[in-house]
């Protein structure tokens, strides 16, 4: 089994639990094959007129710019990692409502007509990554898994819509720690509880290759 690992945060674990939330897991996953992409430590030009361009030069054998050249191989990269994968584990946080804008960037280099889907005869858009399964690791300091800001919650609920439902992926498990920034007095057993299912998670995907 190929287990890609995208890592969304580049705060130390110290500092960021869903950095821990990474670790735990990495700690805990035997048996299996796995890569890190580390959306933080990758070359990653921001989707733009930049790769418009280049698709541009490439079809008509006119030589790349140096930006060109690298959000390209930026793309291929993601794309190779994301092929390369049987299960694919997002761990990332809540940023402002949503997912931090390297992650963005790593998810709109795979979003991809004829690649992670296509459109059919009827204009209908088919998901192409039915084959992949996924996993989600998230943290948020406040409470969103219901209230007044679940409808503002646009990370877990983003990632699940491009990965599940576009996509086609299976989301096999999901662990979100959340509220231990609203709740300082009970963060400790908020995050705590939170890891051990990260556990259970990096266990249970472990057993399977036995």
């Amino acid at each position: 089994m190929n287990v890609l690992v995208v890592k969304a945060n580049n705060r130390p674990a110290s500092e960021a639990v869903s950095s821990k939330m990474y670790e735990t897991f990495m700690e805990n996953l035997e048996g299996v094959n796995v890569t890190t992409f580390d959306v933080f430590a990758e070359d990653m030009p921001y989707l733009g007129q930049d790769l418009f361009n280049a698709f541009g030069k490439l079809a008509s054998g006119e030589e790349l710019a140096d930006v060109e050249k690298r959000i390209l191989a930026a793309k291929q990269k993601a794309k190779d990692a994301l092929t390369a994968a049987d299960v694919v584990v997002f761990a990332f946080p809540l940023w402002n409502l949503t997912i931090p804008a390297k992650l963005q960037t790593f998810i709109d280099y795979v979003y991809e007509a004829g690649y992670t889907f296509k459109y059919d005869e009827n204009g209908q858009a088919v998901q192409l990554m039915k084959d992949k399964k996924a996993i989600i690791l998230n943290a948020r300091g406040g409470i969103y898994s219901q209230g007044p800001a679940a409808a503002m919650e646009m990370a877990v609920n983003y990632i699940k819509n491009v990965a599940g439902g576009v996509f086609g992926m299976q989301i096999i498990d999901e662990v979100v720690i959340e509220g231990h920034a609203a709740a300082p007095d009970q963060a400790e057993q908020i995050i705590a509880e939170g890891l051990e299912k990260v556990k259970e998670v990096a266990k249970k995907l472990s057993a399977v290759t036995v």
